[in-house]
């Protein structure tokens, strides 16, 4: 495999797929056209091509309040709160960390995503459970794969609770990992238990692990739904890296999510596959065979012949708000790609009525563009950072306030 390319003049002539046209060539004149036909193609091509298809079985969710206690100095009500799939108390489950403010009037909006390391990694209370799933990282309190006590609050600075706490806002996270392990098993176990027998793995047109982890996102919705204190209409779903991808696909596929945000997801999430700058279709299959359905790899190192790219999986958030933010430092994840992901998403918002994004040229480093479409760039590397939040914060102040 080829060395990554990071030289823009290096980039190859590419012609996208044009969300306003149908697949076969006619125009899409009117918001009725997009919601009532192309919408649908467009989400059958990365169902089959891309993430994969979801199961629509319906699993009968249960949920059990593990724990509840003052947190953040006394301004949060912090809960900790197991979702079974299955009559039965094992696994697979979903541990949802949950911070509400305390002095809300009245049920509170808010932003839900997961996280790489364990709930226990983004807080340092030393009450809140400490995961034993298997964890793909290392170091980081991370021994043989699993979490000691050193691994609590190690990836905190991810997760500014008591910041978002002070705006206003609930924050509720999971780890990725009671949902599906982040390697190649063969889909033996997490939630595809639940879907495939052992000897019936997914099909090539089906759901991966990214997949699998949009699922989880929607079912903590389906608890917000039952939840006082928690405005189930007003939920943002976010997520970085990986994890941005799958708030994506999350959002794409769940219309219940008011906002949609992607902080570095590259590959993959918001940066078009066709410039072929930084990871790419072939380098991500190959290192990750596991987060896509296995017809993806039929564009590894051939982006052209792809039905879609990135621009139209942000397409299919519309006419809901969705954010996409890069980093300057982060090369591999293409911030220029994720711009452009972003704004050739615009023409679809236009038809239905909202104002896209306000420009055609990336803006400069630390300046928000907050429309329909928000966008920034950020200086520092791939990680999300008090100014990506306060980003989040202000578009959901403008968007669901």
């Amino acid at each position: 495999m080829s060395e990554a390319n990071y030289d823009e003049s290096l980039v190859p002539e590419y012609t996208l797929p044009d969300p306003l046209v149908f697949n076969d060539g006619a125009p899409v004149r009117s918001a009725a056209d997009w919601l009532g036909k192309r919408r649908a193609e467009v989400l059958f091509l990365f169902e089959t091509e891309v993430y994969g298809k979801t199961p629509n079985r319906a699993v009968a969710s249960r949920f059990e309040l593990l724990s509840a206690a003052d947190s953040c100095g006394g301004k949060a009500r912090r809960k900790e709160v197991r979702m079974y799939f299955t009559d039965r108390n094992s696994r697979p489950y979903l541990d949802l960390l949950i911070y509400v403010p305390k002095d809300a009037e009245g049920p509170v909006p808010g932003f839900v995503g997961l996280n790489f390391g364990g709930n226990h990694s983004i807080t340092d209370e030393t009450d809140v459970i400490l995961s034993d799933e298997w964890m793909r990282g290392k170091g980081m309190g991370v021994v043989d794969n699993h979490a000691t006590e050193e691994a609590r609050g190690s990836a905190a600075s991810r997760w500014p609770i008591e910041r978002i706490v002070d705006r206003g806002y609930m924050v509720a996270t999971a780890y990725c990992g009671d949902l599906d392990p982040d390697y190649d098993d063969g889909y033996r176990n997490g939630i595809h238990s639940l879907f495939h027998s052992p000897d019936s793995i997914p099909a090539a047109d089906e759901w991966g692990s990214i997949g699998a982890w949009s699922w989880g996102l929607s079912r903590a919705l389906d608890y917000f739904e039952t939840d006082e204190g928690i405005d189930s209409e007003k939920i943002a779903v976010m997520g970085h890296s990986r994890l941005g991808k799958t708030s994506l696909w999350a959002g794409v596929q769940d219309q219940r999510f008011a906002i949609v945000i992607s902080n570095c997801s590259g590959c993959g999430g918001a940066a078009l596959s066709r410039r072929a700058f930084g990871e790419t279709i072939g380098r991500i299959n190959t290192a990750f065979p596991h987060w896509f359905c296995d017809n993806f790899r039929r564009y590894n190192e051939k982006e052209p012949s792809c039905p879609v790219d990135q621009h139209l999986l942000i397409a299919l958030v519309a006419p809901r708000p969705v954010y996409v933010a890069s980093a300057e430092g982060d090369r591999w994840a293409d911030p220029r790609g994720e711009f452009l992901g972003a704004r050739l998403a615009d023409p679809v918002y236009r038809l239905l009525g909202t104002d896209g994004l306000e420009t055609e040229k990336i803006p400069e480093v630390q300046q928000s563009l907050q429309s329909t479409i928000g966008y920034h760039v950020r200086r520092g590397r791939h990680d999300v950072t008090d100014y990506d939040w306060d980003r989040y914060m202000d578009f959901a102040d403008r968007h669901m306030r």
